[in-house]
């Protein structure tokens, strides 16, 4: 019934805004609502896999429970996801985790959305280096004095 409700609300709205992604964020909003893939956030940083895993499985069979690291470290970036086998299993992680206690910290639960389709972005070197605003994430510091990775460092030739 709430499903039914919600996406009612959902036709109105693209209904009323016609807009260039409003039927992409409709069809993203049922997908989020029909979801097995729940977010998990506000993990201690020694959680792991497997405990992830066995603090959700009383709600159903988990596929596959992910605590998100970083890269360089391998250190936990303090949040995860876990897969049910079906919506149930995940509606009610979400109604009964949801706040809930964990390893000295409260958790924040939600069903997952979906990546923005298209290229990810990110910080860090970008290489550029061709006089647009320089690399190193971006549009430079300020003025335009910022390195661009040609040698020059966007500021004025004499020291």
């Amino acid at each position: 019934m709430a499903f039914c409700s919600r996406l009612g609300s959902l036709l109105r709205q693209s209904s009323v805004s016609r807009g260039q992604g409003s039927m992409e964020a409709l069809l993203n909003s049922i997908r989020c609502m029909s979801s097995t893939k729940v977010f998990v956030g506000g993990l201690s940083y020694g959680t792991d896999n497997q405990s992830l895993k066995e603090a959700f499985a009383s709600f159903g069979d988990v596929i596959e429970a992910r605590v998100i690291t970083d890269r360089e470290t391998g250190r936990s970036k303090g949040f995860g996801f876990v897969n049910f086998e079906s919506e149930e299993c995940a509606n009610s992680a979400v109604s009964a985790m949801h706040g809930q206690e964990i390893n000295g910290r409260n958790l924040r639960v939600s069903f997952a959305n979906d990546r923005a389709p298209g290229p990810r972005r990110g910080g860090g070197y970008r290489g550029r280096g061709n006089g647009d605003g320089g690399g190193y994430g971006g549009r430079g510091y300020g003025d335009g004095g910022s390195y661009r990775g040609d040698g020059d460092y966007g500021g004025p030739d004499e020291y």
